[in-house]
């Protein structure tokens, strides 16, 4: 037997605007946010902006119920409004659609859609949920086929599928979470155009937190700037310079200028060699294959493609985490197979994916950490038969204070730093001394504006100094920005090339997506 539901679907919204007024989130001595006003008209298109730490999440999470301010108020309308929880929040119109996807893979789009209701029958009528649902999605911008499990879309159409769940649930106040972090360029173009136009119709307002300048500066009207909890700025976007953004987010603090990008040189020599090279991907159900890469000296090659193309198990077969079914890696001309003594031999160093987990050890102190590559030699460089502590500590001072990692002490678990210093940690451990081979991965991934700047400035100036560089990221316009040729990885091989200069954002784009 069928039971009709008695739940009305969800009308098309009419946008709502907010104002917090004085919001201030305490938690013990510590002062997350302090005295925040920021207006959000119904219609508009808000961005928020800061670095990490600056406060955005604890706003945002007030705003939505998830925290309790401790003083202040919001306004939903004009009308002030008391809002406990995430439940409360939904009552008024507001949503959330978070950085990670919250769907269940398993399950269709459709049933997505129809489980996410606060009340859903015990039976379903899914003929009746079917009908409704084409009637609710004629309302909306984004084409999605509802009737594939979620696992078998794209991340694109999962980011779509997200927004149009909150819509379905009636929201008409969205706040994005770093809406765009999995997307490639086109898709993040689209769906942002997307979410712009149904402001401009009045269907939506949005709050989007973000890190990436162009996107604020194509799609938002206006932006409010946090910096340690304060709010710094706000103002129209199209009357703020992006340095005019960047000098509020950081302060004072004078940010390293990258190196001018030196010319590879005709001459220069092949470092890093693969060729032909074939291994297992993750799942065991795919092949990695590697046909070839040459990575010269003084030359930084990117190696662009979505999440789960292949860039794991690239990384790991470099490492030697990943044994290969045929092929070969050269470096320096010779076959090189990743152990400690070859690694040492030919100035190989790693800045990998989550240094915390998987260049450090999280319970060792930052000077242990700081010694990986040397604890086992002497000055002469022979091998030591006991730990020197106090020139390990030494060493470590002279490091911690070139490469400014901020931290209470070297006797501290390196677990204790914060993302930036840890990276930064890694970085002065990979690149204090000779270096003629540096493979890099996501070496940004979550930090924020002037750790970035700090840390591809060093990288950049490895090169200059005659590093060859394998950088892997999924984040564009870092590559644009850093590389010298950028390679496409899509489904596990190599399937486009260009020199970075004259890149063409959308053609990168096509394959990184698999379009070739």
């Amino acid at each position: 037997m069928s039971i009709v539901r008695d739940t009305p679907l969800p009308k098309a919204g009419r946008a709502v605007g907010i104002d917090t007024l004085g919001m201030t989130m305490r938690f013990g001595s510590f002062t997350a946010l302090d005295n925040v006003s920021i207006t959000v008209p119904a219609g508009s298109f808000h961005a928020l902006l800061g670095e990490n730490g600056a406060g955005k999440s604890t706003l945002v999470k007030c705003i939505m119920g998830f925290y309790h301010a401790t003083s202040g108020s919001l306004s939903v309308d004009g009308h002030e409004v008391a809002i406990a929880s995430p439940k409360d929040a939904a009552t008024y119109g507001l949503g959330m659609v978070y950085q990670h996807f919250t769907l269940v893979p398993s399950l269709t789009g459709a049933e997505n859609l129809v489980i996410s209701r606060t009340e859903v029958p015990a039976v379903i009528n899914w003929a009746r949920e079917r009908q409704d649902l084409a009637i609710f999605m004629e309302r909306m911008p984004f084409k999605i086929a509802l009737d594939r499990p979620v696992s078998e879309l794209a991340a694109g159409e999962k980011q779509k599928l997200e927004i149009v769940k909150q819509l379905y649930l009636g929201r008409s106040f969205l706040v994005l979470d770093e809406p765009t972090s999995v997307l490639t360029p086109a898709e993040a173009d689209e769906m942002l155009a997307i979410v712009r136009g149904m402001t401009e119709s009045g269907a939506l307002t949005v709050l989007m937190i973000s890190h990436k300048f162009h996107e604020v500066r194509k799609f938002a009207d206006a932006c409010s700037i946090l910096r340690r909890g304060r709010l710094v700025g706000t103002g129209k976007v199209d009357e703020l310079s992006t340095a005019e953004m960047a000098a509020m987010m950081i302060g004072d603090v004078k940010l390293a200028e990258l190196d001018s990008r030196l010319p590879v040189a005709a001459s220069a020599r092949p470092v890093l060699t693969l060729s032909q090279v074939k291994a297992p991907d993750r799942s065991g159900l795919k092949t990695i294959e590697i046909d070839e890469l040459i990575v010269r000296s003084g030359e930084i090659v990117g190696i662009a493609g979505i999440s789960g193309n292949g860039q794991k198990e690239l990384t790991e077969i470099l490492a030697g985490q990943r044994p290969t079914d045929t092929g070969q890696v050269m470096v320096n001309g010779k076959v090189y197979g990743a152990t400690r003594e070859e690694t040492r031999d030919n100035k190989v160093r790693f800045i990998p994916e989550e240094p915390l987990q998987n260049a450090c050890a999280p319970k060792m102190t930052v000077s242990e950490n700081l010694a990986f590559r040397s604890f086992d030699l002497k000055p002469d460089g022979k091998d030591a038969i006991w730990l020197n502590r106090g020139s390990m500590k030494k060493r470590a001072s002279a490091l911690i204070s070139d490469f400014k990692v901020k931290t209470a002490s070297s006797s501290s678990p390196i677990a204790a730093l914060s993302g930036g210093n840890v990276q930064r940690a890694v970085l002065a451990r990979e690149l204090t001394g000779d270096v003629d081979l540096l493979i890099v991965s996501n070496p940004c991934f979550g930090l924020d504006f002037s750790a970035v700047a700090e840390i591809r400035a060093r990288i950049m100036k490895a090169r200059n100094a005659g590093a060859a560089v394998l950088l892997l990221s999924e984040d564009l316009d870092e590559l644009l920005e850093m590389s010298d040729r950028i390679v496409v990885l899509s489904e596990g091989k190599f399937v486009y090339e260009t020199p970075a200069r004259t890149a063409d954002i959308g053609i990168i784009g096509a394959h990184m997506a698999g379009h070739h």
